[in-house]
């Protein structure tokens, strides 16, 4: 499987049959470079135009628009797990929907914009998932101490940061430095712009993976 990060909450996944996109965004309107990207399914987390720009994406893509429930999409299965934007169940920003989905025998999960920790059933479905992105810039998603009792919950192999801010962004978001005062040194790779893996590489690694734009 190849990941690679096109900025905010945007990542491709890629393996020999299809190609999942989540959260694209136009580029232009948050300041970034938009996503250059072809995809059989978009995933989008919630419906704001920061995560839901799903007509830059080329393509004969099928869309899955903030819906929980069990998919089935071109062969891959595909859940997504109703959680909330914010800590006050949804009052302030809305609801938020986390997708999992398996690719080439790896599990994965994106967040959105998680703005809590999801209830006690949803975390149960959720351990163990091999690699899991969370948001980190903490204004408009879950604060820092909850994201580590989060990730301590869930038990990925993998973590991958997202939403915080980069250069040109707009979107007043708080940077990546925080979050990554929680990770020992050696935890942390960084892995540029994309990274391409087998379930074999996860067997013997756990720990923070940044990506580059």
């Amino acid at each position: 499987m190849l990941i690679r990060w096109h900025g905010h909450a945007c990542f491709e996944f890629e393996d020999s049959g299809v190609t999942v996109l989540t959260d694209p965004h136009d580029g232009k309107s948050i300041g970034i470079k938009p996503p250059v990207s072809s995809a059989g399914v978009v995933l989008v987390s919630h419906n704001q135009y920061d995560h839901n720009a799903v007509r830059v994406v080329r393509g004969e893509h099928e869309d899955v628009v903030a819906e929980p429930g069990k998919r089935n999409i071109r062969g891959i299965d595909i859940e997504g797990f109703s959680t909330f934007h914010d800590e006050e169940g949804g009052t302030l920003r809305g609801s938020n929907v986390m997708y999992r989905f398996e690719m080439d025998g790896i599990s994965v999960c994106h967040c959105g914009d998680l703005g809590d920790i999801p209830s006690d059933e949803t975390m149960d479905e959720l351990k163990g998932t091999d690699i899991v992105f969370v948001p980190v810039g903490e204004v408009y998603t879950i604060p820092l101490p909850k994201l580590l009792q989060f990730l301590e919950r869930i038990g990925a192999k993998v973590v991958v940061p997202m939403h915080y801010r980069v250069g040109g962004l707009t979107i007043p978001l708080n940077n990546i430095d925080a979050f990554m005062e929680n990770v020992p040194k050696e935890a942390a790779v960084y892995v540029g712009n994309e990274v391409e893996l087998s379930a074999e590489d996860l067997a013997e690694f756990s720990g923070v993976w940044v990506f580059d734009r």
